[in-house]
């Protein structure tokens, strides 16, 4: 059995192992950055594939990216007004962001702050964390807990708690935008829509 409590979860996390817990799209795999191979390796999943960066807040995500003032600005008023929330924004990586995450384009980082409140309280303690879909690799996102403990036997999961039935999970993964220095471009429409500029 995987189960621990969140205080558990949270110092296992923070120490390197892999946990699974509910966000507002899909449950999410999650370590810490450097730890992000342990993703590659669960999910059975190509290393160009790359993971996500999820935070509490957009303030724990930002030393991820790098940008002018003037971008760095505009980034934080697309945060403010669709975070948290399902919308990954790719932007420009800085050196703290480990090149294993993605080995396709490591200039390039995706970050996001979910709308559920356990995944911020999971997140605010941990720092952010790589996540990505709890799913072996080319099958459909895993929608329950259970399902992850099947797939996943080592992963650590959340006893469950009256926390969970505020997720506002619809399955749907997020929308992904990359900031391209002048404007966005859609790399996946999921249920957030973003006006392209």
């Amino acid at each position: 059995m995987t189960q621990v409590p969140l205080d558990i979860l949270v110092d296992k996390a923070r120490s390197g192992y892999l946990v699974s817990f509910l966000t507002d799209t899909v449950p999410a795999l999650a370590a810490l950055p450097e730890k992000g191979d342990l993703i590659f390796e669960a999910k059975q999943r190509r290393q160009d594939k790359p993971l996500i960066l999820m935070g509490a807040r957009s303030f724990d995500l930002w030393p991820f990216c790098r940008g002018t003032a003037q971008e760095l600005q505009f980034w934080q008023k697309i945060a403010d007004r669709y975070w948290p929330g399902a919308i990954t924004l790719v932007l420009p990586a800085s050196e703290r962001v480990p090149v294993s995450i993605n080995l396709t384009d490591p200039t390039t980082i995706g970050l996001r702050v979910p709308n559920c409140a356990l995944a911020r309280q999971i997140l605010a303690q941990t720092g952010p964390l790589a996540t990505t879909s709890a799913n072996l690799s080319g099958q459909p996102p895993l929608q329950t807990m259970s399902e992850i403990e099947a797939q996943f036997p080592d992963v650590l999961t959340l006893v469950p708690s009256p926390l969970e039935s505020t997720n506002t999970s619809g399955g749907i993964p997020s929308t992904v935008a990359k900031w391209t220095g002048s404007g966005w471009e859609i790399l996946r429409q999921g249920a957030v829509y973003l006006e392209v500029c």
